[in-house]
């Protein structure tokens, strides 16, 4: 199979009694796209029943007809096109649906269809009984008329055998086909639910802060309080079903695991939850191999769904899950920290930890929604809290001014957590991720690359004590620190702005040094006995993700809201700066 064309719409194809048209109405509806039966379209515009057109006009004149409305329906995008049974025998039709269109072919067997055919003649009696059981043996009319059919429906990009199945069930299977073929053939257009059909339109739903639009997925990030009562019914509306496994650590599990699960109960998903301890230390092989193990035991299937409930560790851990067993299943994200929120959550980036580097196996994989409920913050521990806030403020330094005077204005109201203001900062950080992301998915033409600012001197950090002595955010606000005095020392930033950073780190109560650091640790913070060392620093820099040829590639401040990136900043430089950031 081979699609390697860019593809907008979902055309039905099948032998009469498949259910072609109910199944594209029932896929339509539930994608919210249009949708077009060509036979009915050809009645409308003759005023005639087909049967009549064959009769009266012959079969060359119905064919023709049904060219030119196939024609008129592939000019369009996001519909879902029901053709006639015998319409892609003609190579002329075939090939602008396959141009424009993922040909999904309804199957099923001659009896099935037989049954069919006969039960709908006997309920309608009004209706003029099709042609194929206007014979002396209309089972054995349908058996060679299919055989003859069989190597054109052949050529469809998926089959679906609907015997057994409801209308439903099959519009399921359809949307799961399209789904399944979009993860191993990105020229696919996006597949947008209900919450996805246009950015103007979800502005107009409050839930709604962004869209992230890649080559491999689309899908919406919800914001705001009290969402996690409506996780079960936007994974309908995206046309997920089957059984979800949550994934979660203990501290999460046990303030929100069984309310997740009566959630997707009442929307009607069968679930199971695998809890993990709480750490970056959970974050590896050896934990991903025992969710694996989970997994096969329980029999779950590539079309079930992995629910990420939890911080970053959790979302990075299930979605590395998620991308590798089965080769890919599908996941939501429902993070419950800050950082989670506005960063882990969004983008892709998934994977775990190597001894010698922070995220070094892993993979990009999206999710296909996330929906961050703003009120679980009111339960995250003081230092988890404060840590997320190095990424909002992260996000405003790499991009947007105008939202970093946000946060200057309303410290005070935002720390306390107003539900209002908290939900508008959580908003906007994730937008700006989705922003990023979207341009650049894979990290491949050095867009996405900014969001590493602050993140080279936070994993060598982290790195070198284990991740054991910082949160993720504690280690990137002293790194947003550390670039922006690396920047100064290049001639690229004013001194104010470096200033004006560092003064809002700090009102977020986040630690600008190593000695701030280790100064809050000795206030209440849990104090790790593992000492730095520059060598151990520097070790763990140079094998972070962003280096390339072996040269690190900074993400440098040039004032607020503004970055560049640079890979010829001189290791004397770097050496200064982390000894500045460690001074007494």
């Amino acid at each position: 199979m081979k699609l390697d064309r860019r593809i907008t719409n979902l055309i039905i194809t099948g032998f009469s009694g498949t259910g072609k048209s109910l199944v594209a109405m029932e896929v339509a509806l539930r994608l919210n796209w249009n949708f077009i039966d060509t036979d009915d379209e050809i009645v409308k515009q003759t005023g005639k029943p087909i049967a009549d057109i064959f009769r009266q006009d012959g079969e060359a004149r119905f064919r023709e007809l049904e060219r030119e409305t196939i024609r008129k329906a592939c000019q369009q995008k996001q519909i879902v096109i029901a053709i006639g049974g015998g319409a892609i025998v003609d190579l002329q039709n075939y090939e602008l649906l396959a141009k424009t269109g993922l040909i999904v072919c309804l199957e099923a067997k001659p009896e099935t269809i037989y049954e069919r055919l006969f039960r709908e003649a006997a309920s309608n009696p009004d209706r003029e009984v099709r042609p194929l059981l206007a014979n002396d043996n209309p089972l054995e009319r349908i058996r060679q008329l299919k055989a003859s059919r069989q190597p054109y429906y052949a050529k469809a990009d998926w089959t679906i055998h609907t015997d057994g199945l409801s209308v439903s069930e099959v519009a399921e299977e359809v949307i799961k086909a399209w789904r399944l073929l979009r993860r191993t053939h990105p020229h696919l257009s996006p597949l947008p639910s209900r919450e996805r059909k246009s950015v103007s339109q979800l502005k107009a739903n409050d839930d709604v802060a962004c869209l992230v639009e890649t080559a491999t997925q689309s899908y919406p990030v919800f914001v705001g309080y009290e969402l996690l009562d409506k996780l079960g019914e936007k994974m309908k509306k995206a046309a997920l079903s089957g059984t979800a496994t949550i994934i979660s650590d203990e501290n999460v599990f046990s303030l929100y695991g069984s309310k997740v699960e009566g959630i997707l109960k009442d929307a009607g998903f069968a679930v199971n939850s695998f809890v993990v301890p709480p750490g970056e230390e959970t974050k590896s092989m050896d934990y991903a191999i025992k969710v694996y193990d989970f997994l096969v035991k329980r029999r779950v299937e590539r079309d079930d769904i992995i629910i990420a409930l939890g911080g970053g560790m959790v979302g990075d851990l299930a979605g590395f899950v998620a991308a590798t067993f089965l080769r890919g299943m599908f996941w939501v994200q429902v993070p419950t920290s800050l950082v989670a929120m506005v960063d882990a959550s969004i983008g892709g980036k998934v994977g775990v930890n190597h001894p010698e580097g922070k995220n070094l196996i892993g993979a990009f994989y999206q999710p296909n929604l996330v929906l961050a409920d703003c009120q679980a913050l009111t339960t995250l521990p003081q230092r988890e809290l404060t840590s997320g806030w190095a990424e909002v403020i992260k996000h405003g330094m790499i991009l947007d001014e105008e939202f970093v005077q946000f946060l200057e204005s309303n410290v005070n109201r935002l720390t306390k957590l107003e539900p209002e203001l908290l939900s508008r900062a959580i908003a906007r950080s994730a937008a700006i991720k989705a922003q990023v992301v979207s341009q650049d998915e894979k990290e491949r033409e050095g867009k996405r690359t900014i969001l590493n600012y602050g993140h080279t001197i936070a994993h060598g950090l982290e790195a070198a004590t284990q991740y054991k002595r910082f949160l993720h955010g504690e280690a990137v606000a002293i790194g947003m620190v550390g670039v922006a005095k690396l920047s100064q020392r290049l001639g690229l930033l004013p001194s104010a702005a470096a200033e004006r950073q560092q003064a809002l780190l700090q009102k977020f109560d986040l630690p600008t040094s190593l000695r701030a650091e280790a100064a809050s640790q000795r206030r209440g913070r849990k104090r790790s006995n593992l000492k730095l060392s520059l060598a151990g620093i520097t070790k763990a820099m140079e094998l972070d993700k962003k280096v390339r040829e072996k040269t690190i590639r900074w993400v440098l401040l040039q004032d607020i809201g503004k970055v560049v990136i640079r890979s010829d900043v001189p290791q004397k430089d770097v050496l200064a700066v982390l000894r500045e950031l460690a001074e007494p």
